[in-house]
């Protein structure tokens, strides 16, 4: 069947589709799927191997090697089974069992000489702070939920010009998947570029997931539901003349400056911290630092189990902790788009900048300009009426109080950012996370450049997983 596209697909980034993490987010009793769990597993054991094993040309400086300390790691996830077992899958591949790294270190002997290994071949436990749906820092990471001025900047799109010439263009391509989703959607009429994205996601999940119908769905029609899905997705959560479409980016702005203070603060005590995200957050800050100019593929949803993390470190020769952060520290971004062998964690420049890391107070202004930096900043620019909001303002006062200075604002262990209520866990199939590291000293690069432009094959197939 002939594609019919108002405009040629988006590159996206996403790059294959023969991924998937969970079943599928259209129903309420979605689940990880093995194959989701091992894609957070493995993306967890190819950050071990890049800044937490001895010898890695990478290695966070002071970093354990083997036996999880908890008081260099920071782990939030929110309080939802996928969401938390995200978190959990990606520690037991940072940090597996002792017992396959170091048999000695799994065993303890006792006083009576009698020798004792600790369970699941020496399992290492680690701590992930898990955030109530209720809980204010919960904007850290979801701020465009529970958000009207989020929920209308977003809806504007849907009454423009362009969505409607791409409902129409697209209507005939749609048409060829009512047999298939007509009993799941609930009409014909939204199986459509209206359900963008839930028309791929099911698609993708039969795909992946049920033999009986994934003949019936080709490589390049899903490939094109996806590209359909990109640019839905894209215009929904940025908008460049409407920056209220980018508050999910903007709080996650706000959180990561939170974390990177609180790291730098304590002179990297906190040696890696991690973080749960989704892909629409993630393409609003995919917008919000200009990514789209260094690539267009920034336009499109990540992969399946993708990564950004935010490199602090010093080319210091002696690698001990500057006496002048602002100066002596820089942060460099990369992004790694699923999971599979050959995608590499890879550096982009932010802001428009063309060198691939910065100073880390230039990072951090540049970075605040962009950035909601309070709860009650986020209430106000939201108009939201979340219990936390309300308990707020209660005393009459205009404004919300901000539960922290944003000099001294660190995300806690009691409240350290999470999935709002009302989510619609997205994130189930598109599964991210945000790592924070410090390097002994970042080893001299080729000359600063721009990364190669990823692209993808016509064919949609893509690399297995790991």
């Amino acid at each position: 069947m002939e594609i019919v596209s108002p405009v040629p697909p988006k590159q996206g980034v996403r790059t294959t589709a023969d991924h998937n993490s969970g079943t599928s987010k259209f129903y309420k009793n979605y689940q990880m799927t093995n194959l989701g769990a091992t894609q957070c597993f493995n993306s967890g054991t190819y950050y071990r191997n890049r800044y937490v094993v001895d010898g890695a040309q990478d290695q966070i400086a002071g970093i354990s090697p083997l036996d999880a300390d908890p008081t260099q790691l920071w782990v939030s996830a929110p309080d939802q089974s996928v969401l938390f077992q995200t978190a959990q899958n990606f520690a037991q591949g940072l940090y597996p069992p002792l017992g396959s790294l170091d048999s000695d270190l799994a065993t303890q002997e006792l006083a009576n000489g009698t020798s004792i290994s600790s369970p699941l071949n020496g399992y290492q436990y680690i701590h992930i702070q898990g955030e109530a749906d209720n809980a204010p820092d919960t904007i850290w990471l979801k701020g465009d939920d529970e958000c009207p001025a989020w929920t209308n900047a977003s809806n504007e799109y849907k009454t423009s010009e362009e969505y409607w010439d791409t409902v129409r263009g697209s209507w005939e391509f749609y048409g060829q998947f009512v047999p298939l989703l007509g009993g799941i959607i609930d009409s014909g009429l939204n199986i459509s570029y209206v359900q963008a994205y839930n028309v791929f996601d099911l698609l993708n999940t039969a795909k992946v997931q049920n033999a009986s119908v994934a003949e019936q769905i080709s490589n390049e029609d899903l490939d094109q539901a996806r590209y359909f899905a990109d640019e839905w997705e894209w215009n929904m959560n940025f908008n460049a003349s409407n920056m209220d479409r980018a508050i999910g980016g903007m709080s996650l702005a706000g959180g990561i400056l939170r974390q990177l203070e609180s790291v730098v603060k304590d002179e990297a005590t906190t040696k890696f911290s991690l973080m749960t995200g989704s892909y629409d957050t993630f393409l609003a800050f995919f917008g919000l630092v200009d990514l789209p100019a260094v690539s267009a593929d920034f336009m499109g949803l990540p992969d399946y189990a993708s990564t950004m993390a935010f490199e602090v470190f010093s080319d210091a020769d002696d690698a001990t902790f500057p006496t002048n952060p602002e100066e002596g520290l820089r942060i460099r971004y990369l992004f790694r788009n699923g999971t599979g062998s050959d995608e590499e964690l890879t550096a982009y420049p932010l802001f428009g900048q063309e060198e691939e890391s910065m100073p880390y107070g230039s990072f951090m202004s540049s970075l605040r300009e962009r950035a909601i930096t309070s709860v009650g900043e986020w209430c106000q620019r939201c108009g939201a009426d979340a219990d936390f909001c309300l308990a707020e303002t209660s005393n009459g006062t205009s404004e919300a109080v901000e539960t922290k200075d944003s000099s001294d604002s660190d995300l806690s262990n009691a409240a350290a950012g999470g999935i709002g209520a009302g989510v619609t866990i997205a994130v189930i199939a598109i599964l991210g996370v945000i790592a924070w590291v410090l390097l002994a000293r970042r080893r001299k690069q080729a000359a600063n450049r721009l990364p190669v432009e990823k692209t993808r094959s016509d064919s949609g197939s893509g690399s297995d997983v790991v």
